[in-house]
């Protein structure tokens, strides 16, 4: 059967554009079709200044969303990274493996290391090597495929040429993966900067929906949402960025096409309306599920547990084959 893994980093409160771009495709479709491994990747939340406490806070509220927006753990394996050291261990393997100029070309380093040295801030070797901690991540479980979004394809190619590498260099030892993109929707933008991800950690939340968000704040963030200068309603990602944006989420919603939803609209208002009518009903019962589990800890903690003694079982075998290929004695 096809292994699936996949995670989400407690850097921030979760988005509309978690849910969209891949934690209801894990619901919905991936825990049904193959092994799938999803964890709350807690370790990569300590690249940048952090505070311990709300670390603790977003990992145990990041868990308690993924089953509330619909994960079995009857169906996969859902985990805190942390809880698992076989990550850890498997890390420095890769970093043995990777070249500095590779990790040093990530687009995700060179932007969050200019933004870090601009406000004064020192950056974090950590920073440099997350993507090979992604890499252990991955290949720890012989992964066949990572459902990511756009901005995260880089690091499973990263992954792909340490899979090979280490393979030609040590003998055959794990699996090459591949990156896999749901149809629409892969890259919700935020509504405010339509040139921007709609990410979890923006000190601003006014263009940001968040799965927690109450539903008159919903429908305040997307009927504000920035459109684009003219009045015809059209799809085009290039010249109308946050027009296209309010389209495809609005599609994802209702699994529709953004194309032929902008031939239905006659004004933004009428869009935006739709649009935020769709984005409420489709969280309403996400967040009634959250307020339930979150109510009983103690279930949540032993799905946890569970989660990482069956991911510890999976990915100890081939981590101690990797340890050994590369020439360490076996304890």
């Amino acid at each position: 059967m096809t292994r699936i893994f996949s995670g989400i980093k407690p850097t921030g409160h979760m988005t509309l554009g978690n849910y969209l771009g891949a934690l209801r495709r894990w619901v919905e479709t991936d825990q049904h079709r193959a092994d799938a491994l999803f964890s709350v990747v807690d370790l990569h939340a300590l690249t940048v200044e952090h505070d311990p406490a709300r670390v603790r806070r977003l990992s145990r509220q990041a868990a308690t969303l993924m089953l509330a927006a619909g994960l079995d753990p009857e169906r996969c394996t859902l985990f805190v990274q942390s809880h698992v050291d076989e990550h850890a261990r498997l890390s420095y393997l890769l970093e043995c493996t990777a070249a500095d100029g590779e990790l040093r070309r990530m687009i995700q380093y060179k932007e969050k290391s200019t933004r870090a040295q601009a406000a004064g801030e020192g950056v974090r070797l950590s920073l440099l090597t997350y993507p090979v901690l992604m890499a252990a991540d991955i290949l720890a479980y012989g992964t066949d495929e990572v459902p990511v979004g756009d901005d995260q394809t880089q690091h499973v190619e990263l992954t792909r040429d340490l899979a090979v590498r280490f393979n030609q260099r040590y003998g055959h030892t794990f699996t090459v993966p591949k990156a896999t993109r749901p149809p629409v929707a892969a890259r919700v933008m935020d509504l405010q900067d339509p040139d921007s991800k709609m990410g979890k950690s923006h000190e601003s939340g006014a263009g940001i929906v968040y799965l927690l968000d109450e539903a008159d704040l919903v429908r305040k963030k997307i009927m504000r949402a920035v459109t684009d200068s003219g009045r015809e309603v059209e799809y085009d990602p290039e010249g109308r960025p946050g027009l296209a944006n309010l389209l495809e989420i609005l599609a994802a919603c209702t699994e529709g096409n953004p194309v032929e939803l902008a031939g239905v609209y006659e004004s933004y208002g009428a869009l935006k309306r739709d649009t935020a009518d769709a984005v409420v009903e489709l969280l309403k019962p996400v967040r009634a599920r959250h307020a339930a589990l979150a109510a009983d800890a103690g279930y949540v903690d032993e799905v946890l547990r569970k989660g990482a003694d069956r991911a510890r079982g999976m990915a100890r075998p081939r981590v101690d084959a990797a340890y050994a290929a590369i020439g360490l004695l076996p304890r």
